[in-house]
């Protein structure tokens, strides 16, 4: 199986939509921010192993007990996960930390920054 195939593009969305619900629903550690969510999976061509990126909102601090958090849960998302889904092997999860949204949100607010002195100087003619 190639990794970029449909096969293998459809696991990795039917792997993210289970560990977000299960995340969302199942998972009661304390650690776990309630705004976290799975931005994307990737999940070896082999089923072996999936790493999962996680968007956290919140400080430093919060983004790093999540992880941990999420990383003493693994064991429990994974035979979720078996359960769930129907695949061969079930992959080890590895969790990433995804900073895309934050990075987004930061070049809007420079854009926006940009735009500011244009509507004043609109505003005063």
């Amino acid at each position: 199986m190639k990794k970029n195939s449909i096969k293998n593009t459809r696991i990795n969305q039917e792997v993210q939509k289970v560990l977000s619900n299960l995340i969302l629903l199942e998972v009661k550690d304390p650690r776990i921010a309630p705004m976290t969510s799975v931005s994307d999976v990737e999940v070896a061509p082999d089923l072996k192993s999936a790493k999962v990126y996680i968007s956290v909102l919140g400080d430093e601090n919060v983004k790093k007990d999540t992880i941990k958090g999420l990383k003493s849960a693994a064991p429990f998302l994974r035979s979720g996960l078996a359960k769930t889904l129907n695949l061969r092997n079930t992959p080890e999860l590895r969790f990433c930390l995804d900073e895309s949204l934050e990075y987004g949100m930061h070049m809007n607010e420079l854009i926006a920054s940009l735009h500011k002195p244009e509507e004043e100087r609109e505003e005063n003619e």
